[in-house]
């Protein structure tokens, strides 16, 4: 079949856009965290303010999947689009999920780790930010998952160190809990934005 037939059904690159739009609202939910953290006030009005982006984010994730089940020629292949998504969208959750913990919980104040770990998730966010916008140029994409691996590994060692501090003895065990629950979910958004680095990873592979 000539290639111009090809192009009769163009593909929707669209797709592109939403992702860009997910990891944006994703760095801002992330910097909301870290400002909660930096300035321990107004938690509930605060933590319901990254609640709002985490439903923001629901509704991209919604739409790319209602694309995905609509149009016919997709840029990438369903299965990679959809990984992507999901992954994006479980980061959120657990960015919502550290800041309800602090009012669930009653958390007087925030730990110096967890602010080390706000720290870190925020830098990946913008990694991973800063390769969705250079889709589909697969070619750029090395240096940031790149940096996406480089910090999630900052980002195990500050967690080693806040569990280590949490069971040197000199705090209750009920305050070690809930403030284990808060550090948990941080690992887990900072592990997850490097899944999504090795989903990127893979696409550019398949892709180059």
């Amino acid at each position: 079949m000539p290639r111009w037939r090809l192009r009769l059904v163009p593909r929707d690159e669209s797709f592109f856009e939403l992702f860009v739009r997910q990891a944006r609202n994703i760095e801002a939910a992330a910097e909301e965290l870290r400002d909660l953290l930096a300035e321990y006030r107004d938690v509930e009005t605060r933590a319901s303010k990254i609640r709002h982006l985490e439903h923001e984010g629901d509704e991209m994730t919604h739409e790319v999947m209602r694309r995905l089940n609509t149009v016919f020629v997709t840029p990438l292949d369903h299965e990679d689009i959809h990984k992507l998504t999901s992954t994006l969208d479980d980061v959120l959750d657990h960015i919502e999920a550290a800041a309800d913990l602090f009012v669930l919980h009653k958390i007087e104040a925030p730990l110096p780790d967890m602010k080390a770990q706000a720290d870190v998730l925020v830098q990946a966010t913008r990694a991973v930010r800063a390769a969705l916008e250079v889709l589909p140029r697969y070619r750029e994409l090395a240096p940031h998952w790149i940096e996406v691996n480089r910090l999630e590994n900052d980002g195990d060692r500050v967690y080693r160190r806040a569990v280590a501090d949490l069971f040197d003895g000199d705090h209750r065990a009920l305050d070690v809990l809930k403030w284990k629950d808060v550090i948990d979910e941080l690992e887990a958004a900072i592990d997850r934005l490097e899944d999504v680095s090795d989903v990127l990873e893979a696409i550019a592979l398949k892709h180059a």
